[in-house]
């Protein structure tokens, strides 16, 4: 037999096979697609979650098949969908937000259709935090500089905030005019410090801070309250202080430089005559008294500003009364029985300051909580920083109370 009668009878067989091949149960996958063909549309594309307050918005691209009508997203174990219609044509990015789900990470599966009903393959996006109430209880209000809050003077307060250790947007703040009515200013989320013009000394001051999630998110979140920065201090009004000279009080260098010198709104150390300069008369420790013009309630910090030079005082001594009745000391304020008979008298010390340096810079100290009322200041200077036995100059010195 030559090999092109073999090539024949096997193609023969071959034949026989297929047509074998081609019966009836070939086509049993038919019943799975009843009898029709499987057409799946065009898939949405590019799918991004957007997370909010209970609430997420889905964006997409759209599908570009033209037969798809209308989309469906499915979530929780495909228990809960929502369905939408496919924009026209012309508009390219799709959204939707989706309402009232919990505070959960979520999975969601976006399918197309077309008005056949056929549905694309699934496109699904995973791991999308909605936010809430647990979220927001996490928020606080940016913190006020522990050591520097606030800097008050004649025309508004300043208020120094610590950099926010999330995504805050804003800081709303709500302050009282010095006219009586309330103002709300914004401290943006780069900014550090906020100048608060015409606040009216003494007013409660509130703010609230806003923040969102991630930079995608949809809602602002603000913190559950409002928090307060109350007690400021309110500088002593020094247009009402006077000079006195009580028994043993120091005595002026010079008429120009007399106690006055010590209320004339100096900001930093000044030098011969724009100072206070005792005389040599009364060595020291010494003292000299003024009279604030009205008894002051709480009062809170003090502060002095030395002379741009020498004879700062770098131990001395606060002390008040609200009433001279009896007050007035016997013993010079050298002598080792002055500070038996000043309490004996009325007189309350109110703080004992040392302080390490040249004694011209500015320098605060705090009062002790629960003084009693105060109208009459006696200064008490111990020791100055050139070690002079009997002079001591101050450039200004300030009041505050609560």
């Amino acid at each position: 037999m030559t090999t092109k009668h073999i090539n024949s009878i096997l193609l023969v067989f071959m034949t026989i096979a297929v047509l074998c091949g081609c019966s009836k149960d070939a086509l049993d996958y038919r019943k799975y697609l009843d009898g029709k063909e499987r057409i799946y549309p065009g898939f949405p594309g590019k799918v991004a979650a957007a997370p909010g307050n209970y609430r997420v918005k889905l964006n997409w691209k759209a599908s570009p098949d033209p037969s798809v009508i209308r989309y469906k997203i499915f979530w929780n174990n495909s228990a809960d969908s929502l369905e939408m219609a496919a924009p026209d044509r012309s508009i390219t990015d799709v959204s939707v937000i989706i309402p009232k789900l919990v505070e959960y990470n979520y999975s969601f599966t976006i399918y197309s259709y077309d008005k056949a009903g056929n549905k694309s393959v699934p496109v699904q996006i995973s791991n999308v935090k909605v936010y809430g109430d647990s979220y927001k209880s996490s928020l606080t209000n940016r913190f006020l500089v522990s050591a520097n809050p606030y800097q008050l003077d004649d025309s508004g307060i300043t208020l120094n905030f610590e950099k926010p250790d999330t995504i805050n947007i804003a800081t709303e703040i709500r302050y009282t005019y010095k006219d009586g009515t309330i103002h709300t200013s914004a401290l943006s989320p780069d900014a550090n410090s906020i100048r608060l013009a015409d606040y009216k000394s003494g007013t409660k001051i509130y703010f609230r801070s806003a923040y969102i999630p991630v930079k995608s998110a949809i809602d602002t979140f603000y913190t559950a309250d409002y928090d307060s920065l109350s007690n400021i201090l309110i500088p002593v009004d020094k247009s009402l202080f006077r000079p006195l000279k009580l028994g043993n009080d120091v005595g002026t260098y010079s008429d120009e430089t007399n106690l006055t010198q010590l209320w004339n709104g100096n900001k930093a150390p000044t030098d011969y005559p724009d100072i206070f300069h005792s005389d040599d008369k009364s060595p020291l420790p010494h003292h000299f008294t003024f009279d604030m013009g009205k008894a002051v309630t709480n009062l809170a910090q003090f502060e002095i500003i030395g002379r741009n030079g020498y004879n700062n005082p770098t131990k001395f001594e606060i002390w008040g009364i609200a009433d001279l009745t009896g007050a007035q000391t016997q013993s010079p304020g050298n002598s080792a029985g002055w500070t038996a008979e000043s309490i004996g008298r009325g007189w309350k010390l109110l703080k004992t300051v040392e302080r390490s340096d040249d004694g011209s810079a500015p320098f605060k100290v705090s009062l002790p909580d629960g003084l009693p009322d105060i109208r009459y200041i006696r200064i008490r200077v111990i020791q100055v920083a050139s070690g002079d036995p009997n002079y001591s100059n101050i450039s200004e010195i300030s009041f505050w109370n609560k």
